[in-house]
């Protein structure tokens, strides 16, 4: 059930007999030269399309841009920075608890928007509500450790394809990640993290300094498939059917 399908009668008639609703989140941004800008939100949307087949759970409008900072300089990104999204995220939430909502769950495409989501639960748990954040991708990896992946490896350009394999551009997927180490003892390991003498730390840098491609991660997104990505996502939603049934029942 879509809320902005919805007159307002009918959307008080649901707030009057329910009090959760589902919030999708992503962003625009660089995932390697082979996927789309919206990748972290195609992927939560195709995933709220299964759930709408399945629960009667009211879906709030998608918010398809994120904090991201440390890819804006990849053309097409489009950062709004944490303070920008916490203040828009937090205008959402609040109209929907004003409204009746009191089960508030934000389903998660860009690890770049948790910090905003655990500073806003915080703060609406002590009204009276409750945040539920579901970051797909990692959710995934429980449902299947095979599934685990990194940023526009192989478990979202799995994702992607089981959107719509049109949408991955299999020529630009290319050859093995290469990061950029610090020098030859300072070896990158991911996004920000540095290995020196057998122990991890980060250095803050923007993701062309890490990668001129723009993935990274343990999982080439060669190895994706259409197969993998559908089961994937159908998989999620599922999960998520189950968790909305449960939080149902639960008392605030």
């Amino acid at each position: 059930m879509r809320l902005s399908n919805l007159t307002w009668p009918k959307a008080k008639k649901y707030f009057d007999e329910n009090d959760m609703v589902i919030i999708a989140i992503g962003s625009i941004e660089c995932h390697g030269r082979h996927l789309p800008l919206g990748t972290d939100t195609l992927i939560p949307d195709k995933i709220l399309e299964l759930i709408e087949e399945k629960s009667d759970v009211l879906i709030a409008p998608t918010i398809p841009y994120g904090a991201c900072q440390s890819l804006e300089d990849y053309p097409g990104t489009i950062n709004i920075d944490n303070e920008v999204l916490y203040q828009f995220l937090y205008s959402v939430i609040d109209n929907l608890y004003r409204h009746g909502a009191r089960k508030l769950l934000i389903l998660n495409g860009h690890g770049g928007n948790i910090k905003v989501i655990e500073r806003i639960g915080l703060s609406f748990e002590k009204k009276g509500a409750m945040v539920v954040m579901l970051n797909w991708w990692l959710m995934a990896w429980d449902m299947n450790p095979k599934w685990k992946g990194g940023h526009g490896g192989g478990e979202e350009t799995a994702g992607v394809m089981g959107v719509d394999p049109s949408l991955v551009d299999e020529e630009e997927i290319g050859g093995p990640l290469e990061l950029k180490n610090i020098s030859d003892n300072l070896v990158a390991t991911g996004f920000r993290t540095i290995r020196f003498k057998g122990v991890e730390f980060e250095v803050l840098r923007n993701t062309p300094n890490v990668t001129e491609n723009g993935w990274i991660g343990p999982d080439h997104p060669n190895t994706a498939t259409v197969e993998w990505g559908k089961e994937m996502l159908q998989t999620t939603a599922n999960y998520i059917v189950d968790l909305i049934e449960e939080l149902k029942l639960v008392k605030l």
